[in-house]
């Protein structure tokens, strides 16, 4: 885990009903998308695309960040599957085909590096300087600290001024062909380990600060 020092630097206060929050107060949703074979396209089926892309991006009245993660492929868990179905094996022949399937993975593996690409799109949400500035006519920020029943009926507010987007997003995008998931507490969280912990192979444990 990191050290009180390092998370100083994660810029993420909490994740709430696969919504991040930040440290600044703004919000944001991750949306995964499915990719596309835009080269296996005609040409006429290409320019559509372009046409949809183009329209959809000029529609929003909002900014948007696509992320694509790449990382290598992790083919253990691949050949742990392979090894136990060789195991059930009633045929001989089967066996040794199953056999030299692994070793063929295996060799093939260590002699070229297997990419996966994940497409993300992240869709902020900063609430109005007059809300977060609510104080004497508004020229004064109010000091006066927000109950939990306050912050929470905030925060749903925000909420569904943010998912409004994502379904802005969605729908835009499905113009294209291309589908989009929102990523839920639990996916948010390994997504930001991995980023924040690159080496790190297995499932985070999930923070304290982290809420279903």
């Amino acid at each position: 885990m990191p050290s009180q020092a390092s998370q100083n630097f994660v810029p993420i206060k909490e994740i709430r009903n696969g919504i991040v929050a930040l440290k600044d107060g703004s919000l944001r949703i991750v949306l995964m998308a499915s990719s596309l074979n835009f080269a296996l396209k005609s040409e006429e089926e290409q320019q559509a695309v372009i046409f949809q892309f183009q329209n959809f991006l000029n529609s929003l009245d909002f900014s948007v960040q696509f992320f694509i993660q790449s990382r290598e492929l992790d083919i253990r868990p691949y050949i742990a599957l392979l090894e136990e179905r060789e195991k059930e094996q009633t045929s001989e022949l089967m066996k040794i085909q199953v056999t030299e399937y692994i070793e063929f993975i295996k060799k093939f593996t260590e002699n070229v590096n297997i990419m996966t690409k994940t497409f993300f799109i992240v869709i902020p949400y900063v609430r109005p300087l007059l809300e977060k500035n609510k104080g004497i006519l508004g020229a004064f920020p109010s000091k006066k600290k927000k109950t939990r029943e306050e912050e929470l009926e905030s925060f749903e507010e925000n909420r569904t001024q943010l998912e409004q987007r994502a379904s802005i997003v969605e729908q835009g995008l499905s113009r294209t062909g291309i589908r989009v998931a929102q990523l839920g507490t639990e996916e948010l969280v390994e997504l930001y380990f991995k980023i924040f912990n690159p080496g790190e192979q297995e499932k985070p444990i999930v923070p304290e600060q982290v809420r279903s």
